[in-house]
């Protein structure tokens, strides 16, 4: 007989269960967006959201509680959000541990309004609530939860059942709420991974046999002054899934691509795990963790020859790990207890400083080169999460911090961040795109005051806009545009302008679309897939049909997109 009330042991099992079922489908809810770019990523934000928190449960072991199991549930997703969908899943658990954490047991009324906590968390933490997404999916879920108890309903396996049922249903809907679901012949692709959660989570109460084992899981810290080398040991183990540390570099023998590389990565992530393919002009630094290094050989001598090739068999070295552990935390306990013999000087706190997410090397030293203080590394192909900007925040010694997102995946995690920080101001500049956070920076006065300055940064960059090009990883038809896999795009801020087989072409006809009587100034930024030639027979063209705008080109080596280009 299933139990009719859930305990901190079980609810701990259910949400390990959600995290892996969503992470076994990630790659099916990224192929749900609707935009049929390379980077489609909720699938990933939300993944990697839910295995922050995932890692803190499984580190409480067998002594979980409720209040602890809350606790991790919600510090962790929180601390790890990424994107939008990332940022709104760690919400709904915000919300869904407040009203649990208290409770020994939960019953179907307590769980009824938990999942109610849980919406208006949510609907909160967004400006703007859009229907047709996961918090749709989620208020349907919460509204049938509400009805069933208040039916009496006191059978949970009869109550879960037809709450996820209804979820499912909503779901079903949204390309009716959305139209450009439809049109994308798709459904949310949040709501979508919140359904798989909680599908995974009914699978672990119904007593399914599921592996709960999370990857990289941190140990739980150690007593003070005590080793905890020997509680990790096992854990550690068990955490290598594949042995051979493998490392190279691809001496290129012809033109190595994005989609090569994507390909490539692909093949790697089916192999192995840790991947790193970075892409530097002539050659390619690879790194894998796989049970058969020659697979990944073979595979890269198809694009060139290889050079400082390195294999460590990380089982081999595990034990001498263990013994390096012991010893830094040995020194590190004696240091805690000994004497300071100097005071720590620090420098004292400026009054301004600015954090920026950014990608591509070009881009990053023209942000350096305007005074940003901080660049975290990410953007379209990488959303930071709520813990990278809280990291960076640490890193820049400033009263008043403007965090640029330049990315409006990134905007939700910032907000987040400024909510966490207590001993200095963070200012989130809503930059949507890399121009915009250019401009933002450009108009920064530092005789001007925070408030000042915030209230200029943001009229400015609404006259900013932003058009992008890159390729399309599927057929589908957006804003009454058939696309096909492979051809060339032109994404502009509300949508797709161009689509079309000739990159040139497609670039110059967005550009078009860009332009108004006002337009003044074009700034191009070239992606690392393009020579500098061709950008310099776009800024030509650009010129020349232009006369009446000034005309910037700049190398921003940004991966995915042939082009970033502004007009203002």
């Amino acid at each position: 007989m299933a139990l009719q009330q859930i305990d901190a042991k079980m609810l701990s099992k259910m949400f390990l269960a959600g995290a892996k079922n969503l992470e076994n489908k990630k790659e099916w809810i990224n192929e749900l967006n609707v935009f049929p770019v390379p980077d489609g990523d909720t699938g990933t934000n939300m993944t990697m959201t839910i295995m922050s928190a995932a890692r803190e449960v499984t580190a409480l072991g067998d002594d979980v509680t409720m209040e602890s199991l809350c606790k991790a549930i919600s510090s962790g997703s929180l601390r790890g959000a990424r994107g939008n969908s990332g940022v709104i899943l760690s919400q709904l658990f915000r919300g869904f541990t407040k009203r649990i954490k208290e409770e020994s047991v939960i019953t179907i009324p307590v769980l009824a309004e938990a999942y109610e906590k849980a919406v208006e968390t949510a609907y909160k933490a967004v400006m703007k609530p859009k229907e047709g997404t996961i918090l749709t999916v989620a208020k349907g879920a919460s509204e049938k939860a509400r009805a069933l108890a208040e039916d009496g309903t006191e059978d949970m396996e009869t109550f879960l059942s037809e709450v996820i049922g209804h979820a499912r249903y909503v779901l079903s809907q949204t390309p009716e709420m959305l139209p450009v679901l439809k049109q994308a012949g798709v459904v949310d692709s949040g709501g979508q991974g919140l359904v798989e959660v909680l599908s995974g989570a009914f699978d672990a109460y119904l007593g399914k046999e599921i592996d709960l084992s999370m990857p990289d899981t941190p140990v739980k810290a150690a007593p003070y002054g005590v080793s905890s080398v020997s509680s990790r040991e096992a854990q550690e183990e068990a955490d290598i899934k594949f042995g051979y540390c493998t490392e190279f570099i691809i001496l290129l023998n012809k033109t190595f691509n994005i989609k090569m590389e994507m390909d490539f990565k692909a093949y790697l992530e089916s192999i192995g795990d840790s991947i790193v393919c970075m892409a530097d002009d002539d050659v390619v630094k690879v790194h894998v963790h796989t049970n058969d290094p020659g697979l990944a050989i073979q595979k890269a001598l198809k694009y060139g020859a290889l050079s400082n090739l390195k294999i460590d068999n990380m089982r081999l070295e595990h034990q001498e790990k263990l013994f390096k552990m012991a010893e830094k935390e040995a020194a590190e306990a004696k240091a805690q207890t000994a004497p300071q013999e100097e005071a720590r000087v620090e420098e004292p706190a400026k009054p301004f400083g600015f954090i920026a997410v950014s990608i591509g090397d070009g881009v990053n030293e023209i942000f350096k080169s305007l005074g940003v203080d901080y660049i975290i590394e990410g953007g379209q192909t990488m959303n930071p999460s709520t813990a990278d900007i809280l990291d960076a925040v640490e890193k820049v010694n400033a009263e008043t911090i403007f965090v640029l997102p330049n990315n409006k995946n990134i905007i939700l995690a910032a907000n987040q961040a400024a909510e966490l920080v207590t001993d200095k101001t963070l200012l989130v500049i809503p930059t949507k795109t890399i121009p915009q956070g250019i401009t933002a920076v450009i108009n920064f006065v530092p005789e001007m005051s925070a408030d000042e300055n915030e209230q200029n940064m943001m009229r400015e960059i609404g006259n900013v806009k932003t058009g992008q090009v890159t390729y399309a990883v599927r057929d589908t038809m957006i804003d009454d545009k058939e696309i096909k896999k492979d051809d060339y795009m032109g994404i502009g801020d509300q949508g797709i302008l161009s689509v079309g087989l000739d990159m040139m072409t497609v670039t110059e006809e967005m550009i078009a679309q860009m332009l108004d009587e006002d337009s003044e100034l074009i700034s191009i930024y070239y992606g690392s897939d393009v020579e500098e030639d061709a950008a310099e027979s776009l800024r030509a063209k650009m010129e020349e049909t232009y006369p009446d705008c000034d005309v910037e080109l700049q190398y921003g080596g940004q991966p995915i997109y042939y082009y970033v280009i502004s007009v203002e």
